[in-house]
C-alpha cells in the first residue's frame, strides 16, 4: 500500500471476500447463460438484455472496484479518482439501461420492486460509490465506510437479480 492510503490496510480481507464472491457470481452467470442459450430467442432478447447485462456488470463494478482497492496505488487521490469514475460510469449506465426500458415499452410491464432492484438501488450504489470517491481525500474513514457500502449493495442487488431472472426463466419456460 502506498504512503496516503493506510485506512484501506484495515479493509483488506473485506476486499478480498467480497471481490472473490463477485469474480464466482460472474462465472457462474457465464454458465447459466450458456446452459440457457437456447431460451435466448429474438422475442426475449430486449428482456434479457435489460436484466442479464446489469446484473453482470454490477457484479463486475464490484470486482472491479475490488482489484483496485487492494492495488498498490501511490496516493489516496488515485484511489478516489478511480472511485468517482467508477461511480460516474456506473449512473451513466443505469441511466441507459433505464432509457432502453422506457424506449422499449417494458417499464408498464415491470412491477415496483423489479424497478426498485433494477433501477432505483443500482442508482443508488453508483452514487454512493461516486460520493466515496469524492470524499476519500478528506474523510477516508467515512468513504471506505459507504465504498463498502456501495460494494455490498452491488453485491446483494446482483444476487437478487440473477434469482429474479431465473425464475422468470422457468416460469416463462412452462
Amino acid at each position: 500500500m502506498g504512503a496516503g492510503l493506510g485506512p484501506l490496510h484495515e479493509w483488506h480481507d473485506f476486499y478480498l471476500l467480497i471481490g472473490t464472491a463477485s469474480a464466482t457470481l460472474i462465472g457462474l452467470m457465464f454458465v447459466a447463460a450458456s446452459i440457457g442459450a437456447s431460451y435466448f430467442t429474438p422475442e426475449r432478447e430486449a428482456g434479457l438484455q435489460a436484466f442479464l447485462t446489469p446484473t453482470v456488470l454490477h457484479f463486475s463494478a464490484v470486482l472491479v472496484t475490488c482489484l483496485v482497492g487492494t492495488a498498490p496505488l501511490e496516493t489516496r487521490f488515485s484511489l478516489s479518482v478511480i472511485l468517482a469514475a467508477e461511480g460516474v460510469a456506473g449512473l451513466v449506465y443505469a441511466c441507459r439501461v433505464w432509457l432502453h426500458m422506457r424506449r422499449g415499452g417494458m417499464l408498464g410491464s415491470i412491477d415496483l420492486t423489479d424497478r426498485l432492484f433494477y433501477l432505483g438501488a443500482p442508482l443508488l450504489a453508483y452514487f454512493l460509490m461516486m460520493a466515496s470517491g469524492i470524499a476519500l481525500t478528506r474523510q477516508p474513514d467515512i468513504a471506505l465506510e459507504v465504498v463498502a457500502l456501495a460494494l455490498v449493495l452491488l453485491l446483494l442487488l446482483g444476487i437478487r437479480n440473477a434469482w429474479d431472472m431465473t425464475v422468470w426463466v422457468v416460469i416463462r419456460s412452462k
